[in-house]
């Protein structure tokens, strides 16, 4: 995967549009000093080389009805690798990541859930599919560092 190398105008517009998503082009270009048009440019070269990542909005689970968070490492079979059962999850609205890892299991996914007792018909979902081993939970109690990006920037 490639890089991309980011100057003090690509930051400056980064940081720009992160602490105000409304912002608008017209307005970060008066606030950097800038051309609209660069402003344009350099956003369309930040999305197109996969900085930005995408411009839809931050969905809060809570919010939405879904308080509990939590952790899930599963153990799976491999012989059939892991593609199956990330399929599985993907199927699963409350599976918001799945990420393959090292150490002890083979996937760590993060769920959420309405309630405890939800949660747990959560996990019954997860790990109903046949080459989920084991799973082992932790549910997160407090968010002290929500999910960033923005220290990357520098």
């Amino acid at each position: 995967m490639a890089t991309h190398r980011l100057d003090d105008l690509d930051r400056a517009i980064i940081r720009t549009f992160t602490d105000d998503p409304h912002v608008g082009v017209l307005a970060a270009s008066r606030q950097l000093g800038v051309a609209r048009g660069t402003v344009t440019a350099r956003l369309a070269r930040l999305s197109d080389s996969g900085v930005i990542a995408s411009w839809a909005p931050h969905l809060d689970p809570a919010a939405l009805g879904h308080p509990v968070t939590a952790m899930v490492t599963l153990q799976i079979r491999q012989v059939a690798g892991h593609d199956a059962v990330v399929e599985h999850l993907a199927g699963i609205p409350q599976v918001l990541e799945v990420h393959t890892i090292t150490g002890y299991g083979d996937l760590f996914v993060r769920v959420v859930a309405r309630s405890n007792a939800d949660l747990q018909d959560v996990l019954d979902e997860v790990t109903a599919h046949e080459h989920v081993v084991r799973a082992s939970t932790n549910i997160a109690l407090a968010t002290r560092i929500a999910h960033r990006t923005l220290p990357l920037v520098g």
